[in-house]
């Protein structure tokens, strides 16, 4: 099959999620310092995001910090904070060569001024394009995007007026209209590197019905090749549960 296009061979995931593990494991096993590693993790990514736009993929959803990222080394925080701002300068420039819309998902407001004004950068900049999104969690922890979306239904529901029969009736695509991903497939796939086999608290309400991979490679070796594999392995499944 060539890229860009479906088959009953290979058929290409519309929503891939993936946790970007192994960047301080890299760092450790080439003697080199952990900013380094989370520098060449930003390397396979743009890599990565250029792969999925060209296969075909709708949407690609990468982990990128965490709220239990924080309790990291002053030192570590620093660097990605850093990291950050140089990188987000960055994506602009190859999510507008690849047709790529950029959006963040997660809260925002801990971040500094200078970050919160780059991720708007960002989404402005891109917004224009047509090709796969692009979605970058960031401070995103999925129980606190959960309690967020509780409170702000909360807070709608005591100002429109809402009856308990109303607030019973609460489906769930309309509670799902609340979360940061609104709008959003859930994902078909989700791909974990470096060995580790859990969710670490990413997507668990949109992840309830999808396919997992996890591979020991580290996320900085991570490359088109076994991305394809990760594809090839969730076309070997049966959905019958959620699937399309």
């Amino acid at each position: 099959m060539t890229e860009g296009t479906q088959s009953e061979d290979r058929s290409i995931p519309v929503h891939i999620a993936i946790i970007l593990d192994g960047n301080g494991r890299w760092a450790k096993a080439h003697g080199l310092p952990r900013s380094l590693g989370h520098r060449q993790g930003c390397e396979t990514l743009e890599r990565i995001v250029e792969d999925c736009a060209r296969l075909g993929v709708q949407y690609l959803t990468v982990y990128g910090f965490s709220t239990e990222n924080w309790k990291r080394s002053e030192e570590e925080v620093g660097a990605l904070m850093s990291l950050f701002r140089l990188y987000m300068k960055k994506l602009i420039r190859v999510a507008n060569e690849n047709n790529v819309r950029a959006r963040m998902i997660g809260e925002r407001s801990r971040f500094a001024a200078d970050i919160r004004e780059g991720i708007d950068r960002l989404e402005t900049e891109t917004s224009g394009n047509t090709g796969m999104t692009f979605v970058f969690a960031v401070n995103y922890g999925s129980r606190d995007e959960i309690l967020r979306a509780v409170r702000h239904y909360a807070m709608d529901a005591v100002r429109e007026g809402k009856t308990e029969e109303e607030i019973a009736a609460l489906s769930e695509a309309a509670f799902s209209g609340y979360l940061d991903t609104a709008g959003m497939p859930d994902p078909d796939l989700v791909i974990r590197t470096s060995g580790e086999q859990r969710l670490s608290n990413y997507l668990l309400w949109q992840c309830a019905y999808a396919e997992y991979y996890f591979t020991p490679v580290l996320w900085p070796d991570f490359g088109r090749a076994e991305l394809l594999r990760a594809i090839e392995e969730y076309n070997r499944r049966s959905r019958r549960f959620g699937g399309r």
